[in-house]
């Protein structure tokens, strides 16, 4: 596209070159005032075919077949250029759309993310730095080209409606995010995706800071419901009282530099029954399971001994490099 532009630019350049040459041709070759001169060249380049001016000399005659000759291969170039301007530009578009289609027709295990607002864009953000795939549904199509030309999988369309929770692929879908501005509209999407995926994972933001409305959009369907001015200022709390705790918990979550995360991963039936020793390679590395959820009443078992034995279904908290994570999934799996 800057290429093409960059063409235009020069031959809009290359035109006003062709102007003065031929004004200054004819003052220089005709003697001919500045108007004159002007007229004929622009009769000439415009290929109007109205009458000379004065009669021209015959090397007034030979600068004019020239001066012609330029000005249709720079106008030719120009109109090329602008075509391809506007076919490249259509193209482009189909290729995007073709592709992002492809893309929804073949994307699982992914997360719907509703709304291109802060919050919903933090949430692209970081599913986009832990390699989880995602939808992003805005309203605008405008919005969708851009996005799509950061690197996002974006829909266009009201996430409230059926036609637009299974053109994200609710149905492969492992969870849905609530981002919009509006509590209600967070509602109707979590009460429209509860309808068609029963068991699907959501949760909603919760821009009102009163609590009635964290029961009804609970009572929507939402999972869980997350306050950012409470989440905010337990942050703040933290800040205050234990930064060195926070900064650290900050750089294993999110921090770009630092080659270890924690990471949430089940159990399945292939570790039914065995010790977590069992899941360390034979040099005793890996990850390090730092708390088993159970799945008996929700607790957390901290710090849990290489002994105990695990459970189909409990959740395990650990932190390590993405290869031991991945590792210690597949011992899991």
């Amino acid at each position: 596209m800057k290429d093409i532009k960059q063409r235009i630019t020069t031959t809009l350049g290359a035109l006003l070159v062709l102007f003065t040459a031929g004004v200054a041709g004819y003052a220089i070759i005709e003697k001919w005032d500045f108007l004159d001169s002007l007229y004929m060249t622009v009769i000439t380049l415009a290929t109007i075919g109205y009458g000379e001016v004065h009669p021209l000399s015959q090397g007034g005659r030979i600068f004019t077949i020239f001066l012609i000759l330029g000005g249709i291969g720079t106008m030719t170039y120009i109109f090329s250029s602008i075509t391809a301007l506007l076919i490249e530009g259509e193209l482009k578009d189909v290729f995007r759309r073709l592709k992002m289609q492809n893309r929804l027709e073949n994307i699982k295990d992914h997360y719907i993310v509703c709304g291109a607002t802060h919050a919903g864009i933090s949430i692209c953000e970081e599913l986009r730095n832990t390699d989880r795939p995602f939808v992003l549904v805005v309203i605008k199509d405008e919005e969708v080209k851009k996005f799509m030309e950061a690197g996002y999988c974006a829909v266009a369309g009201d996430a409230s409606t059926d036609e637009v929770l299974l053109k994200c692929s609710l149905l492969k879908a492992r969870g849905i995010f609530c981002a919009l501005k509006n509590d209600k509209d967070n509602a109707f999407i979590a009460l429209t995706a509860r309808g068609i995926v029963q068991g699907i994972k959501i949760v909603t933001v919760q821009n009102e800071n009163d609590p009635k409305m964290q029961d009804k959009l609970a009572r929507s369907g939402a999972d869980i419901v997350v306050s950012p001015s409470h989440i905010g200022g337990l942050r703040m709390v933290s800040e205050m009282t234990r930064p060195a705790t926070v900064q650290f918990l900050d750089s294993m979550m999110r921090g770009k530099s630092v080659n270890c995360r924690f990471e949430d991963i089940e159990a399945g039936p292939g570790a039914d029954g065995k010790p977590l020793a069992a899941f360390k390679g034979a040099d005793r590395e890996g990850a390090l399971v730092v708390a088993v959820k159970s799945g008996e009443d929700g607790g957390y078992e901290i710090n849990p001994l290489p002994s105990r034995i695990v459970k189909k279904s409990e959740v395990l908290v650990a932190l390590g490099t993405p290869d031991e994570i991945k590792r210690l999934r597949a011992l899991l799996g």
